[in-house]
């Protein structure tokens, strides 16, 4: 009979951490993984309350306190079924998801008790179940001579090519990378997810039946094609255009934007660089970093295994209300990061006897004010208040907006003013072009890996009952 005090007895656990004087020096992820007893035990430590509120905090609402119970009853199989149920990547996202902010925030036991170690959980799920060599079960899938062309390989494409070919749907995958995953791939660093995790997910999609056509840009010419050719076209391209801070001297010498720094750096540990990729020497160097969220705390990580002498980090806002996860900005500090708050960058500064040199950024102090609607303060920059950093390398992490392609317009695709995409007036994630459809950071904005996969699994459900009715009629 299980022990409902068990959240009494065993405190909450996380997996093995790789020590910090280790970590550092190489890329490979810094969670271990549990073994079966102790995932039994602190899935077990779930207390099962009657209104789950990790699974309605959870964005794809997976049905945590359920399996939770299949590892404690050692139904490890059963686990890995019902955990794909409602997310296509879990593997994926119980490694990059902010769980302190989602599930493991919302959880019962978080007001003192320490909340169950939902994420190593669901990761130790799927791992395992692949090792012992399960697969989805497609045995009894009609297939319907439908097919669906998906431009994105991210998480919105990859999760939307799930729920097709579940249905019996033929799903193509266009991306320009070499490899599926888009910024699970190319933005994320190995120390948060080794990408052999994503060459397991390759294998176990194709075998679904999904076929990738990757390196592959599609332009105006090969998107009419898949207009034409395909009964529907899923877009999943992003947000991939950085914000502008407009900082003078922004273009100088020494100045990255975070995107290609971390596509160039993951392409150097792979040992895949291209003549184009950005790869700067960060040996020694002093380096700041711009921003505050999970792409920042990427940068801030990343400086510190590539050997810079100090990295610091700045953000205009306070701690409190920095916008990425809790987890990554204590692992960054942990790793020898400084952070600088209430820091508002005004100019990159230069050498007056060289003024393509970069020499630091010119900062001014801020404050916070008034909350808005959503209970997120703003800041305002304070009077006289300026100071100056030195730094050999700036990287630039203010975030990204929508990438809209030049063809979206050949095809009548409404954007708001953003440029987001705009969907859902005829069926859920459906454009204004009744056979395109969109998910993902190209519709929300930039938003989290577990809001994509949301996006592309319920506009392959949507796809898929546009295309039974078709069928049917």
């Amino acid at each position: 009979m299980k022990n409902v005090f068990q959240f009494l007895d065993l405190p909450r656990r996380l997996p093995r951490e790789v020590p910090v004087k280790v970590r550092v020096l190489g890329w490979s992820e810094i969670y271990g993984q549990f073994n079966r007893d102790e995932a039994t035990e602190q899935a077990g430590r779930c207390i099962e309350c009657g209104n789950p509120y990790c699974e309605w905090k959870c964005p794809v609402h997976n049905y945590i306190p359920n399996w939770l119970k299949l590892v404690q009853e050692g139904r490890l199989i059963e686990a890995a079924e019902l955990a794909h149920r409602t997310n296509p990547l879990p593997e994926i996202c119980g490694r990059v998801c902010p769980q302190d902010r989602l599930c493991e925030g919302d959880c019962t036991l978080n007001d003192g008790f320490g909340a169950v170690t939902i994420g190593a959980v669901e990761k130790y799920i799927v791992d395992e179940a692949f090792k012992q060599g399960w697969r989805p079960d497609l045995s009894s899938v009609v297939e319907t001579g439908r097919r669906v062309a998906i431009v994105g390989a991210g998480p919105a494409g990859l999760s939307c090519a799930d729920r097709l070919r579940r249905r019996g749907i033929e799903a193509h995958v266009f991306d320009r990378y070499e490899e599926i995953g888009g910024l699970l791939s190319f933005g994320i660093p190995a120390f948060k997810l080794e990408k052999q995790v994503i060459a397991t997910r390759r294998r176990v999609l194709e075998e679904m039946g999904v076929r990738f056509h990757l390196g592959t840009e599609v332009d105006r010419g090969l998107a009419g094609e898949l207009l034409r050719d395909f009964d529907a076209v899923f877009l999943g391209t992003g947000a991939y255009t950085a914000v502008d801070g407009r900082l003078p001297n922004q273009t100088v010498a020494g100045v990255h934007q975070a995107l290609p720094f971390l596509v160039g750096n993951i392409r150097r540990v792979l040992g895949t660089t291209r003549p184009d990729d950005v790869v700067p020497d960060l040996d020694g160097r002093r380096v700041v970093v711009l921003g505050g969220g999970d792409t920042a705390m990427d940068c801030v990580r990343s400086a510190i295994r590539l050997g810079a002498a100090s990295v610091t980090c700045v953000y205009r806002r306070d701690e409190q209300d920095m916008p990425g996860s809790r987890r990554e900005v204590n692992n960054a500090r942990d790793e020898g990061v400084n952070f600088l708050f209430n820091r508002q960058p005004i100019a990159i500064e230069v050498d007056p006897a060289q003024p393509d040199r970069l020499s630091g950024v010119r900062l001014a102090r801020t404050e916070a004010t008034a909350p808005d609607a959503e209970g997120r303060r703003g800041c305002r920059v304070l009077d006289g208040a300026q100071t100056s950093l030195s730094a050999d390398i700036v990287l630039l992490a203010f975030g990204f907006r929508a990438s809209p392609a030049p063809w979206f317009d050949d095809f009548g695709l409404s954007r708001d003013s953003g440029g987001l995409l705009q969907v859902g007036t005829g069926l859920p994630y459906q454009t204004s072009h009744p056979k395109v459809f969109a998910g993902g950071d190209n519709v929300r904005g930039a938003d989290l890996v577990v809001t994509a996969v949301h996006d592309g699994r319920e506009a392959g459900e949507a796809i898929a009952r546009m295309l039974t009715v078709r069928r049917a009629a």
